[in-house]
């Protein structure tokens, strides 16, 4: 029988600018964000809880939208969003 639940969609963070040493791992509903430095991981918590926020007022999962959804919401959450890096990094 095959589990329906065994293969869910969910939004993979990925902070590679991490130099301190310490490694992050953040887990939550649709959502794993991994590495980072401390603004960067805090910058994918941010825009990772405003996509569940937006989730919530569609009524809708992760699953259940369509890419295009996705993808609107994603814009209005600057997920898309690239930062300049900081001097001396």
């Amino acid at each position: 029988m095959k589990d329906k639940n065994l293969f869910k969609r969910l939004l993979l963070g990925l902070g590679f600018d991490g130099k301190d040493g310490i490694w992050r791992v953040t887990r939550g509903e649709n959502y794993q964000l991994l590495g980072g430095s401390e603004d960067t991981h805090g910058e994918m918590q941010e825009k990772a809880a405003k996509m569940n926020e937006h989730l919530k007022k569609r009524k809708k999962s992760l699953d259940e939208v369509t890419v295009d959804e996705f993808i609107e919401i994603a814009e209005k959450v600057e997920m898309f969003k690239t930062r300049k890096a900081k001097p001396g990094t």
